[in-house]
């Protein structure tokens, strides 16, 4: 077998940036979620500060882990994919560069203008209309960007992780687009164009795909190119990937009423929703397991291997988020979860053990190859942070599935007479307790990626720039 160095390279110098950010903007946005959680159980921590309340920084906390440090990490390894499963260069580096500066100012704009109360009100969608627009054109270029570099692939294949990135960038645009559809009368305040029932019903179908395209579908791509390769095994069934691709983004988009059970949207479409969500069961668990499966042959490596212990954990958290998701759906189980922690427990099942955990496995996987190492400065530090993000995970999701349940037979609870047995009040208290662990599971997970800051520094401090440059160059192997 014959083997070439191109002198084309494939672009890693985006990838490099974006990676990078992810690791930076991952301690920021856990951090923040640390101190709001830290203000319910301590809320002088609001510091009586309107800009530093719970309400000003919980849309921020959100916005920078699943736009910042998730939207970072699916560029990081999209870019990275595409160009080594087409076996070519990205389409056009300063498209790309623009898509890599363009989504740091709109975060930015988020972390100035959200604290300063400058807000649309709608969840996952907070972003006033200014930076809106900024965020729909960086994402129609990344578009341009990655399915450009698809069609001049110099493979005749077109791999499945491929499918799912490509999938949640176009659905993602479409979200976006219609939901953020507004009359500005202001250049930061601007109002819907939607009303009432029907504003909340889009709303809804935006904000659950935010989960279901954004975190869902583009890390499923993410973990059908970084588990087949950390674990030297192919994917256990291609025939399933892809029959887990067409099931996942028939059903996904219809589960959004879900969120809308027992208000004023018609009766039809919350139960439409929860029918679809239950149903999104199969081929959820398709994926899971056929990403499980692939370690067939495979399993001793992880004893020894804490990144693909990082994979294979997210994707058990994966299967377990989405068997409590569908379950949460159906109307009896709202009835009592709803509204209580029990959801930011769900949320937080799949946002630290799914989509971070792979993140940060994929972001171990990849940055030495990007800067032309051998491997990570420390495996030792990785299996610590393994560890931490593990058990902060358990320790977050526990005590919010004690609190919402709690919450929600306290605040059902009533008397022979009719009136309720428990005030308001009366069920925080009870909270308080889980309050405290939440706050505890945070800092630990959080303090993980300080570890990870820490050992990615070491590695790039020890790289050459010649190398991190040769190891982005193409090997053109021929045939026997």
């Amino acid at each position: 077998m014959s083997t070439a160095i191109s002198p084309t390279a494939y672009n890693y110098k985006v990838v490099r940036q974006f990676a990078i950010m992810t690791v930076v903007w991952g301690i920021l946005g856990m951090g923040l979620g640390v101190f709001i959680a830290s203000q319910l159980v301590w809320p002088e921590l609001n510091f009586g500060l309107p800009w530093t309340t719970f309400g000003r920084l919980r849309p921020l906390h959100t916005n920078l882990v699943i736009f910042a440090f998730g939207g970072c990490a699916l560029f990081a390894t999209s870019y990275y994919v595409v160009q080594r499963t087409c076996q070519t260069r990205l389409i056009s580096d300063a498209l790309a560069a623009f898509t890599f500066w363009g989504w740091q100012a709109v975060i930015v704009g988020a972390i100035i203008t959200l604290p300063l109360g400058y807000t649309t009100t709608k969840e996952y969608a907070e972003l006033e209309w200014p930076i809106a627009i900024l965020l729909a054109i960086v994402w129609v270029t990344y578009a341009v960007v990655f399915f450009g570099t698809i069609v001049k692939r110099k493979t005749k294949h077109i791999y499945v992780g491929n499918w799912f990135y490509g999938a949640f960038i176009l659905v993602t645009a479409m979200l976006h687009i219609v939901n953020h559809a507004s009359l500005p009368v202001s250049f930061f305040k601007s109002y819907s164009a939607y009303a009432g029932a029907t504003d909340a019903m889009i709303q809804w179908w935006y904000g659950h795909n935010a989960v279901g395209f954004f975190l869902t579908t583009g890390f499923l791509g993410m973990m059908y190119y970084f588990v087949p390769k950390q674990a030297e095994r192919p994917i256990y069934s291609y025939r399933l990937s892809i029959v887990h691709f067409w099931a996942l983004i028939t059903l996904y988009i219809w589960a959004g009423p879900h969120h809308l059970h027992y208000t004023a949207l018609p009766d039809w479409a919350q139960s439409l929703g929860m029918a679809m969500s239950i149903i999104l069961l199969a081929p959820s668990w398709g994926g899971m397991i056929n990403g499980m499966m692939t370690l067939s042959g495979a399993w001793h490596k992880l004893r020894t291997d804490p990144i693909l212990r990082f994979l294979v954990v997210s994707l058990a958290f994966y299967g377990m988020s989405t068997f409590e998701g569908p379950m949460m759906a159906i109307k009896t189980v709202n009835s009592l979860s709803h509204y209580t922690d029990w959801t930011i427990g769900h949320v937080h099942a799949g946002a630290l053990g799914w989509v971070a955990m792979i993140s940060i496995g994929a972001l171990y996987h990849m940055i030495p190859k990007l800067f032309g190492r051998a491997q990570m400065h420390s495996v030792s530090l990785i299996n610590t942070h393994f560890w931490l993000a593990t058990i902060g995970t358990v320790l977050y999701i526990a005590s919010m599935w004690v609190n919402g349940i709690t919450q929600g037979l306290m605040w059902r609870a009533i008397n022979d007479d009719g009136t309720l047995t428990y005030s308001f009040v009366e069920g925080l208290q009870a909270s308080h307790p889980g309050y405290i662990v939440r706050a505890l599971g945070g800092a630990i997970f959080a303090s993980g990626m300080l570890f990870m800051a820490y050992n990615v520094w070491r590695t790039v401090r020890a790289s050459d720039p010649k190398e991190a440059e040769a190891a982005s160059q193409i090997a053109v192997v021929g045939a026997h």
